[in-house]
């Protein structure tokens, strides 16, 4: 095992590589999944090479962290990406941050990696960053992703009313955080 923080039996979470740009360029401009990533505009090679070169910073310096989630297949026990993990909003002095979770393809959902890979980051954000928070805001019409939010513990704080325009109209979106029990332990 490379790290057992950012792997176990199923899945391992790591650094982007130069070698993942195509991949990265396919899921990234894939436009089906923008509106989960509020995103609206397309990203080229060279965005991409340029934030893989600094993909080695430190999330204290560069306020963000992203890694390839990559599964295992128990036959040949090699590891395939499949997905990304992010952290955003990096926030230093309140220790939180946002993170976001991507399985880009069909054929690789509601296989348990998601589950698996979101487990493993609230780990390296609570024992290895030492995080008080994290959060997330997922839309009302995500199911999936409501789900497994809550089913690794996101607890919901709030409601943003018609906060996502979307081609089908206005959604609400559902604020979730999840506390460092740790953390929190130490504070009363």
């Amino acid at each position: 095992m490379m790290n057992s923080t950012l792997e176990n039996s199923f899945v391992r979470l790591r650094a982007p590589e130069q070698s993942d740009i195509d991949l990265l360029y396919v899921w990234e401009n894939n436009m089906e999944i923008w509106k989960v990533s509020n995103t609206i505009t397309p990203f080229s090679r060279f965005v991409l090479k340029k934030y893989i070169e600094t993909a080695h910073l430190d999330i204290w310096d560069t306020k963000q962290l992203r890694l390839i989630i990559e599964a295992k297949d128990q036959s040949s026990l090699m590891f395939s990406p499949v997905g990304l993990i992010d952290l955003f909003d990096f926030d230093p002095f309140h220790l939180r941050a946002g993170i976001g979770i991507l399985i880009a393809n069909a054929e690789y959902r509601q296989k348990g990696y998601a589950t698996e890979a979101l487990k493993l980051m609230i780990r390296y954000c609570f024992e290895t960053l030492q995080l008080h928070q994290l959060y997330c805001n997922i839309s009302t019409d995500n199911v999936i992703s409501l789900q497994l939010f809550r089913n690794v513990g996101f607890e919901t704080v709030g409601i943003k009313k018609e906060w996502l325009k979307l081609s089908s109209g206005w959604h609400d979106e559902v604020m979730f955080q999840i506390l460092n029990p740790s953390s929190r332990l130490t504070e009363n």
